[in-house]
């Protein structure tokens, strides 16, 4: 069974629709997380951020039920779309799909130029020897924001003052996390099949990062041919949140120059 995405998933969107796309690609946290990063990209090109299946209360077709899945989703609906030149930005489990997408793009000729270049802002996926992904799952809402936060007062969601219709969206997006990319939130075959990414690639990593630490993230761009490794002060799991300005310092001339 082929993988597709549900005809009408939402879809954020801002900028010219007849600048270059930027597919934006959310993590575990859903939209809102990457809700910025489409205000920026606006500037200069027609960003586009979906809500993955199953997140937000969406459904999620029995076609897609890995990682590997939903980027296949994601590279023919931008094929049926007619796109080009696309940026991919990914944040967490986004920064693992969009890898996946230029993983599978470099290896099938329908997809030649499709994909521009990737960016993986703090990325999940790998398996990396001595720098395991943080066990998500086992940690309380406290504990979620001391590991992914460099401030853990700004992130820090109290549980309490959440709606009971919120709460379940939360746990409904966790089902979806977990049955997607694993308790562990890993591929172990991910890392080394990184090698065959051909496009101009920039990871970029919260200092402060524990869900996924700095060093991991340089073992992630040192697998990538030619890709860029950039260390953001002061932030966390998401430093476009936490530190937008240093992170779009890194960002924009990398776009520019793609």
């Amino acid at each position: 069974m082929n993988a597709s995405l549900p005809a009408d998933l939402p879809v954020l969107q801002a900028g010219d629709p007849r600048s270059r796309t930027a597919l934006v690609l959310h993590g575990g946290g859903g939209p809102r997380t990457v809700a910025p990063v489409v205000g920026r990209l606006a500037a200069t090109l027609h960003a586009l951020a979906p809500t993955h299946p199953g997140w937000e209360g969406t459904a999620r077709p029995d076609s897609i039920s890995t990682i590997a899945q939903l980027a296949a989703a994601y590279l023919e609906r931008l094929l049926e779309d007619e796109q080009h030149d696309v940026v991919l930005v990914g944040s967490s489990i986004g920064g693992w799909i969009a890898l996946e997408m230029a993983i599978q793009a470099a290896h099938d000729e329908r997809y030649a130029g499709l994909i521009r270049a990737v960016v993986d802002i703090d990325g999940v996926g790998a398996e990396v020897e001595g720098e395991p992904v943080a066990d998500f799952f086992a940690l309380d809402a406290r504990g979620l924001a001391e590991a992914a936060w460099h401030d853990p007062e700004r992130g820090y969601i109290d549980p309490a003052g959440l709606t009971d219709e919120q709460r379940a969206i939360q746990q409904a997006n966790g089902h979806t996390m977990s049955a997607l990319a694993g308790t562990n939130m890993s591929d172990p075959t991910l890392l080394d099949r990184l090698g065959a990414v051909t496009v101009p690639t920039l990871v970029v990593w919260g200092e402060s990062d524990r869900i996924v630490t700095p060093a991991y993230g340089r073992a992630v761009a040192a697998a990538v041919p030619g890709a860029q490794f950039v260390e953001i002060p002061q932030a966390g799991h998401l430093p476009h949140l936490e530190a937008p300005d240093a992170t779009w310092a890194a960002i924009t001339p990398f776009l520019a120059k793609s």
